[in-house]
């Protein structure tokens, strides 16, 4: 099992004591640190200018939304990080939800499964540099064949030669048949609101995109599932859940339209169909302190480690006990050595 550290997004802004925890990390053997976007910081400038004062840390990102990008753009930024960070950076994608994707960006969100496979290989395609890079569509045409282009478009391969064609591609997916496709084309799994309990379902999904994997892949012991945790060290299980509630709360009740909303779609298949109800109507009609207060306990445990130190450490059984290869711990400095104590 190994450790890294999941800075996710700004909130209001930039994190207090983010550089701190980042070398902290570094300096007690953590594996990596990640940065993500949701529709204000972006996960790359953080992410560079953090990794720029370590040495030795991968730099993930957890994840990278495709919709704010064109594949180009994305795999240039890659290629620009990797180099940069002497082959230290994982590209960490994801399709996000239609919410954000028409919302924030302003782009259609159809055939999201489709519209990945289609990203990705463009990604890799100018990683490889074998040849100019093309694509027939139907979401990306390269070269632009619209009616309203100039013609002029032609195949091109990108002047800088990648530090590494095989650089590690990961993606981020919640639902089976997006967690079946990380396994078919990408080099790791980033999973959300993950609780070991459905391990066998999640293993059997990951199987079917392994049995389809190309041979020219990484090998599926390779593959990397990299979950992040909420870890709350607290002598009272309660309060430190309650740390974590308003997380579960945002994203069950907040993130995605009513009808639509992904997140929730994973605590649903745990088992918590009704809790959610509550949550969602509390959240949706504006009551945010009633939307938490109906988070129960039982499912912060779930996806988080909580409570006192002795007890994370017997729940941390579960965990190594999955198909889960890297926990990415989310927490300041006190949790990072909070997390070294307990493992070291």
């Amino acid at each position: 099992m190994r450790f890294g550290l999941n800075l996710g997004y700004w909130r209001q802004g930039p994190p207090q004591g983010a550089l701190e925890a980042v070398q902290e990390a570094e300096r007690l053997g953590f594996d990596s640190v990640w940065t993500s976007e949701a529709y204000g910081s972006d996960a790359l400038t953080p992410l560079a200018w953090w990794g720029a004062q370590t040495t030795s840390l991968k730099l993930g990102t957890a994840i990278m939304q495709m919709s704010a990008r064109e594949p180009a753009a994305t795999a240039m930024a890659a290629i620009t990080l990797d180099h940069l960070s002497g082959g230290r950076f994982i590209l960490g994608l994801g399709a996000s939800g239609p919410q954000v994707v028409e919302g924030w960006y302003g782009r259609p969100y159809p055939k999201p499964l489709a519209r990945t496979r289609e990203y990705f290989g463009i990604v890799r395609q100018i990683l490889a540099r074998e040849a100019p890079v093309t694509s027939e569509g139907p979401f990306y045409s390269l070269p632009y064949r619209g009616s309203d282009g100039t013609g002029l478009g032609k195949p091109l391969v990108s002047t800088v030669h990648p530090l590494r064609a095989e650089l590690p591609i990961y993606l981020a997916a919640e639902g089976p048949k997006n967690v079946t496709l990380a396994a078919e084309i990408a080099d790791g799994w980033l999973p959300f609101l993950f609780s070991p309990r459905a391990n066998a379902e999640f293993a059997a999904q990951l199987a079917d995109g392994f049995a389809k994997r190309s041979t020219d892949r990484l090998p599926e012991s390779d593959f990397d599932v990299a979950v992040t945790v909420p870890v709350v060290v607290h002598d009272d299980v309660e309060k430190a859940a309650d740390a974590i509630r308003p997380m579960i709360a945002l994203y069950v009740g907040g993130m995605g339209a009513k009808e639509v909303n992904f997140h929730r779609n994973v605590v649903d298949r745990l088992g918590y169909e009704a809790e959610c109800d509550v949550i969602q109507d509390h959240y949706l009609a504006g009551r945010k302190a009633e939307a938490i207060a109906a988070v129960p306990t039982r499912l912060v445990e779930e996806i988080a480690l909580i409570g006192p130190a002795a007890k994370i450490r017997d729940d941390l059984a579960r965990w190594e006990e999955s198909i889960v290869t890297t926990i990415l711990v989310q927490g300041d400095v006190r949790t990072v050595r909070a997390m070294a104590d307990l493992l070291g």
